[in-house]
């Protein structure tokens, strides 16, 4: 048996920003710090007992190893406060090292027989041994040059290629006799290449060069790095691989607990790490390595690329020959080249596109569609805005993690007044629960009392916000547009989202950290709210004319899609004498349905029910119980504009001349022309939902809202989306109107409206539209959201997205032809203006 001491102290400057938080030894190859590796190769050489010399980063690695009984021997460290050079760490452990022992380094890769080594040098007498190896680039290397009894002659440290006389280098692997260390200054920096050997060959100690067989690599830059994954996977090196081999000698490694789509194709070499999950389409090619506790999205492409542990790769995002550290999310569709250097918890947004050779320091944001052509050093971790259209939202349990869910909760309290009540509600899936409890453990921590209603439909948490006397609410769920995100939307005193200025001020709160910290005695209480339903089913019952409904004896078929609506709209539905035929009626916390879009998927099964039954109609309701779609009694799918008209028509008709209506200004032409004919009054709003809810808040004597989106609003109940109501009050119309739904739908003008998507940088939206702007000066235009431009035929409106490098752009006109050529003439206005930038 013989000790061996592990050189671990080195920052790897060389290799930022890979080392940036995480100290070269413990930079992962094939999934396993390159030091486990050294430990792995000290032991099979019988090494018991291993002593470490730590300086950067020193708790990580002491933590990870502990006392080096998981990992078959014995070890212990010894940290210094400032570098004392290699030869000056082994000094500091002298009393340990009684007899030969091995110095090694902890960050290079290696797979030398130590065993032959040792045996040289005790066959040679030597004091000290250099274990040397072949290389054909040794000008980055001490060279060291021996004589035929491989006695050291002469040193040359780092040469240039007129001094290079040996190919023979120095590895930093050195057996050594403990009288050695007698020659070395405690008090000084010493190193072994540079100060003592040079030093006792001066002196005439015994110094011999051993031409170690096998591989070795010492990690000096990003490209070796990789190249060190690379050789594990193809055998180059003798290593140990974590997880089962899929078939013999097939090179393929899977992880305990990983989880791979029978459809994910997996190319090898390739190592797959511990509880990973693979989805379907997926490619990863040969040598890659994927570390442990990683999602890969299906269509995702991973080719020749090393990706650390806790890292999301979002879906049809494609990452080739590069570094990707551990707890970065990466989201759809952005692009990582060949050489790129992703750091720790870095953000991709959507589309992004990181360009060869880039390297991102830890904690940057890259915003969605962003081109990032050159190294980011300084930045900050999250973009100024956490707010988007809908509220809070992000990839559930990757960026809207417990921790941020916390900090959140905390900013929204602290925002409000200490001691206030907030409303806290979600929808049914596991993810929305752990989200809401961290939120309200922040809210709690800064003195907020908490109302919670546990399962509960957004509308009815609105609803008990304005009704209850509570200073604000909250209502988690899955995001209506992608069910991946997770998606917090707060409201104030009255239900309603929250304006810009209370967004920003919570943003403010947040990016500063800025909680107020209760007192043990002033922490927040949280107490469950009871007969919830019964308070909303009252009022909205007083709200409806259920006399005519009930009167017409309405028989409809609902989808309820899994959604919290389920508890209560079925008795609802029986109290108002309605025969109701539930579809998915009932809550199950494990669907993921992308509710914003569900009619295109559901509307044949619907209709074939609808038909079947002999239904009046058919309703899909989204998750959150705030949109609404139909089917109409002859099966056919109602939604988007004409949608959107048909509700306008009946609710101009059954609340009488001179009602006033909101639309958003994105919304089809006919509006306007079905307020003439019922004589009522028009008013356009921004697109977006809340600049809806705001008008229906604050406009005397609106009495309906709506948009494309299936989202109504009822002002005099509540001034937000809300299923229940929609369709209780398009039953009431249905029923005064004496109409089918169909004949409703058929009274309406044809609607000619088309929508398309412009990819646009961020740096370049505000250009494209001023030049746009140029473009229709003298046309009639309407800036009350983007530029609406009219036209002889019709009108069309672009507007820049507030969340995605996009440009929205809506078209209408007298024809599905003269509409399709409107969004391709401004589609094309639009690159031809980034072009010219």
């Amino acid at each position: 048996m013989f000790r061996a001491v592990v050189m671990a102290g080195g920052e790897g400057s060389r290799l930022r920003p890979l080392t940036s938080s995480l100290p070269k030894p413990m930079m992962p190859v094939a999934n396993r710090p390159i030091m486990e590796h050294i430990l792995a190769l000290l032991r099979e050489n019988g090494v018991e007992q291993a002593h470490a010399g730590l300086h950067y980063l020193a708790d990580e690695i002491e933590a990870y190893f502990g006392d080096g009984s998981d990992f078959g021997l014995r070890l212990d460290y010894s940290v210094e406060d400032t570098p004392l050079g290699t030869a000056g760490s082994v000094k500091r452990l002298q009393e340990h090292l009684e007899g030969t022992f091995v110095v090694i380094s902890g960050d290079a890769l290696c797979d030398f027989d130590l065993g032959a080594a040792i045996h040289f040098h005790r066959e040679k007498g030597s004091a000290a041994t250099l274990v040397l190896t072949r290389v054909a680039e040794p000008r980055e290397f001490g060279v060291v040059i021996t004589d035929e009894e491989q006695r050291v002659q002469r040193f040359l440290e780092k040469p240039s290629w007129g001094e290079v006389f040996s190919d023979t280098v120095n590895t930093g692997i050195y057996v050594l006799e403990p009288q050695v260390l007698d020659k070395i200054d405690p008090e000084g920096q010493v190193d072994f290449s540079g100060d003592l050997f040079p030093a006792l060959l001066k002196e005439g100690w015994p110094l011999y060069g051993y031409v170690a067989e096998g591989y070795w690599c010492d990690i000096g830059s990003l490209e070796q790095y990789r190249q060190a994954n690379v050789d594990c996977l193809e055998g180059r090196v003798r290593c140990s691989i974590l997880g089962r081999e899929t078939k013999p000698d097939e090179r393929i490694w899977i992880g305990e607990g990983a989880q791979i789509h029978p459809q994910a194709h997996l190319e090898a070499p390739v190592v797959i790490g511990h509880n990973t999950v693979i989805g379907e389409g997926v490619h990863i090619g040969s040598c890659s390595v994927i570390g442990d506790n990683c999602v890969v999205e299906p269509g995702a492409a991973i080719d020749r690329t090393v990706v650390w542990n806790n890292a999301y790769v979002g879906r049809g995002a494609r990452l080739s020959g590069a570094t990707v550290c551990q707890n970065v999310v990466i989201k759809a569709n952005s692009v990582v080249s060949e050489g790129a250097v992703v750091g720790d918890k870095c953000l991709l947004g959507e589309g992004s596109t990181i360009q060869p050779g880039v390297k991102l320091w830890p904690n940057k944001a890259v915003e969605p569609g962003a081109r990032v052509t050159m190294s980011l050093v300084w930045g900050t971790k999250w973009p100024g805005n956490l707010f988007g259209g809908l509220g809070v939202s992000g990839l559930a349990n990757i960026e809207v993690t417990p921790e941020f869910a916390g900090r959140l909760g905390a900013a929204f309290g602290a925002y409000l007044e200490r001691g206030c009540q907030v409303i806290t509600s979600r929808d049914s899936h596991h993810v929305s629960r752990m989200t809401k409890r961290a939120l309200i453990s922040g809210l709690m921590s800064v003195g907020a009392n908490i109302l919670d209603l546990r399962t509960m439909p957004a509308p009815v948490a609105r609803h008990m916000t304005a009704v209850s006397g509570a200073s604000g609410g909250l209502h988690v769920s899955l995001s209506p547009r992608d069910p991946d995100q997770a998606l917090i939307q707060f409201f104030d005193a009255e239900g309603k989202n929250l304006d810009r200025a209370a967004e920003r001020k919570i943003e403010a709160i947040f990016a500063r950290e800025d909680f107020r910290r209760s007192h043990r005695d002033a922490v927040g209480s949280l107490e469950f709210l009871s007969r919830t339903v019964e308070y909303y089913t009252e009022d909205f019952l007083n709200f409806i004319d259920g006399g005519v409904i009930q009167s017409a004896g309405f028989k409809i078929v609902v989808d309820y899609a899994h959604g919290p609506l389920c508890l209560l709209m079925p008795l609802v539905l029986g109290r108002l004498g309605i025969e109701s035929v539930a579809l998915n009626a009932f809550v199950d916390p494990t669907r993921r349905e992308a509710s914003g879009l569900p009619l295109a998927e559901k509307a044949q099964e619907l209709a074939d029910v609808v038909a079947a039954l002999h239904a009046d109609l058919g309703v899909v309701a989204d998750n959150p119980g705030e949109r609404i779609w139909l089917v109409d009694e002859k099966g056919r799918p109602l939604a988007g504009d004409e949608l959107l008209a048909c509700f306008a028509s009946l609710a101009m008709e059954g609340l009488g001349e001179g009602c006033k209506i909101a639309v958003p200004v994105s919304a089809s032409a006919t509006i306007e022309q079905l307020a003439h004919k019922h004589k009522a009054q028009v008013i356009r709003t921004r697109a977006d939902a809340r600049s809806l809810m705001e008008t229906a808040g604050r406009e005397p004597g609106l009495m309906f809202a709506g948009n494309a989106e299936g989202g109504f609003i009822f002002p005099e109940f509540q001034t937000v989306f809300d299923t229940m109501v929609s369709l209780g009050k398009l039953l009431e119309f249905v029923a005064r109107s004496g109409r089918k739904l169909s004949e409703v739908r058929e009274s309406l003008p044809p609607i000619y409206k088309h929508k398309a998507e412009v990819q646009c940088p961020w740096e370049q939206k505000a250009a494209v539209m001023r030049q746009l702007h140029e473009q229709v000066q003298g046309l009639r235009t309407d800036h009350l959201d983007g530029l609406k431009v009219y036209l002889d035929t019709g009108w069309v409106l672009i507007l820049p997205d507030v969340e995605a490098p996009l440009l929205h752009v809506f078209g209408e006109s007298t024809s599905a032809e003269s509409a399709h050529g409107l969004i391709d003439e401004w589609c094309e206005r639009i690159e031809k203006a980034q072009q010219e930038l």
